[in-house]
């Protein structure tokens, strides 16, 4: 039995006229009638009564009409689903982000796609450091990453969405509250809130190197992986924070931002995804990404 078969039957069977069925079906009606009668034999039922006025189901017919037409119409599902997961209309996708762009960039991404691409599973994975996601993105935990850089891993395409301003964080009442903007030179005798070090987040590294170029070392005084609990500590007065500016985002009680001097000072923020997974769906995500990054 071929798929040829039901949809050779089902014209028959919903016409009950072998001329209209082969018309519909655009074949002749002699050999229609063979591949019916072929039909009927391989299953050893009648499935139609025939007379030389009328053609009828018979109650073997009525079921299977009622099977066939599930099987065909299951089958020109699958068939457009195909198609609109190759058309990057349909699929699934996980997206992994660092902490600033999870209060900033997330959600209107997240919004934009739902618009964009209603048949989309998605789902996030927010505040992930950039080598947490990296790994993430090997193994297939995630399909797109939001990160910060660099990135060296030659698996993994990388694209630069957007440049972040840098911002110091500060206790409200602070005495550098007052200014308009600061240098890093300013915060020479400040206890700093980091995020995680040793390799972990990019923005830790970025700090080091930004206070080692004006002639100090940070004195961390507390790490933590979440900006969300970097900024709450702020605020508690536990120190001062470079971040990036979307962390400003977050609009928590007792903490103020200003800029970092020269202005210049910014973090990219990227796209990565693996180059061996680059598919329609991730082609239509960036572009969705790009028209507001």
């Amino acid at each position: 039995m071929e798929l040829r078969h039901l949809r050779y039957f089902r014209a028959v069977a919903e016409e009950l006229h072998f001329g209209r069925a082969a018309e519909r079906l655009h074949m002749a009606q002699p050999p229609l009638s063979q591949q019916i009668r072929q039909l009927e034999r391989e299953l050893q039922v009648t499935l139609l009564t025939r007379s030389t006025r009328s053609v009828e189901l018979t109650a073997a017919g009525r079921a299977f009409l009622d099977r066939a037409v599930q099987i065909l119409e299951s089958v020109d599902d699958a068939g457009e689903q195909a198609r609109r997961v190759a058309a990057g209309a349909e699929g699934r996708l996980v997206i992994g982000c660092v902490g600033s762009a999870t209060y900033s960039l997330l959600p209107q991404l997240v919004r934009a796609l739902r618009k964009t691409l209603p048949n989309v599973d998605l789902s996030v994975r927010g505040e992930m450091l950039a080598p947490a996601q990296l790994v993430a993105l090997h193994t297939g935990e995630i399909d797109l990453g939001l990160l910060r850089p660099p990135v060296t891993d030659a698996d993994i395409t990388v694209e630069s969405i957007r440049k972040d301003r840098l911002l110091v964080a500060l206790p409200a009442g602070h005495p550098c509250a007052s200014r308009d903007e600061l240098s890093i030179t300013e915060l020479r005798d400040e206890d700093f809130i980091g995020h995680a070090g040793r390799g972990r987040s990019r923005m830790s590294a970025l700090v080091t190197a930004l206070c080692t170029d004006a002639g100090f070392t940070p004195r961390i005084r507390h790490e933590v992986e979440e900006t969300s609990t970097l900024v709450t500590l702020v605020a508690a007065g536990l120190g001062v924070a470079v971040v990036p500016e979307p962390t400003a985002e977050l609009d928590i009680t007792g903490v103020c931002y200003r800029p970092l001097l020269p202005r210049s000072n910014s973090i990219d923020l990227l796209a990565a995804y693996p180059s061996a997974r680059a598919s329609a769906l991730l082609t239509r995500v960036l572009e969705v990404l790009r028209t507001f990054a």
